[in-house]
């Protein structure tokens, strides 16, 4: 098959992985260009290996040179890393013309089928992830699970305690955990203990004015 066959199902992939799939459910605009040259990137230099009469220690020095090259301009998650990864191998494999056709556009759609299913919104929609600072000072994981089911009003599937400060009384946890289903009843917290009311006094306004009237007066 040509090699423009390849080229061009490398082309519809990455556009499907990209338009159709990553901005679509993430929305961060900025790696849509970094996705792109990565996997065109890829993509030539590794079509240039195969028909280049080139030996097997410079293949290895270039793809080397790419190891390297370190995501430290910006943060990224692990989904976005996973798309990082996916891109290129959908480069690699555009840029074999003397791989079977078949083959080649089979991993291409196997690698789009497991971004499609494993990165979908609805699955395991209730499930969250995320690191919290709290308020307080807890040095055990079940005490901190408790506090958090009352804040987070979720069921705590893991916490992992990452920092206790006991001078600012704070702790910094790794929490995993399952928002209830919608219209489902939350964990609800103690109720404090009744304190006695406080004693309440009239506002000035509503005080009776002290008058100084001579006694003689009053009588009168």
């Amino acid at each position: 098959m040509p090699y423009y066959a390849f080229i061009a199902a490398d082309l519809i992939a990455i556009a499907i992985l990209v338009f159709g799939l990553y901005f679509p459910r993430h929305r961060r605009r900025d790696l849509i260009v970094a996705f792109l040259s990565i996997n065109v990137g890829v993509m030539g230099v590794t079509y240039a290996m195969t028909n280049a009469d080139i030996s097997l220690g410079f293949g290895m020095g270039i793809f080397a040179v790419l190891s390297i090259i370190r995501l430290r301009s910006t943060e990224m998650d692990h989904a976005e890393i996973a798309y990082y990864f996916t891109a290129i191998a959908l480069g690699l494999l555009g840029g074999f013309p003397a791989l079977s056709a078949s083959l080649s556009f089979t991993l291409m759609a196997v690698l789009l089928g497991v971004i499609l299913v494993g990165d979908n919104p609805r699955l395991f929609p209730r499930s969250r992830q995320q690191q919290m600072v709290l308020d307080r000072a807890f040095t055990t994981e079940e005490d901190a699970a408790n506090h958090l089911a009352l804040l987070l009003g979720a069921t705590i599937n893991r916490v992992a305690i990452r920092r206790v400060d006991l001078l600012n009384e704070s702790t910094m946890v790794d929490v995993r955990y399952t928002l209830p289903p919608a219209g489902a009843a939350t964990y609800d917290a103690p109720v404090a203990a009744e304190r006695p009311a406080a004693s309440v006094r009239p506002a000035a306004s509503e005080r009776p004015l002290a008058m100084d009237v001579p006694a003689a007066e009053v009588a009168r």
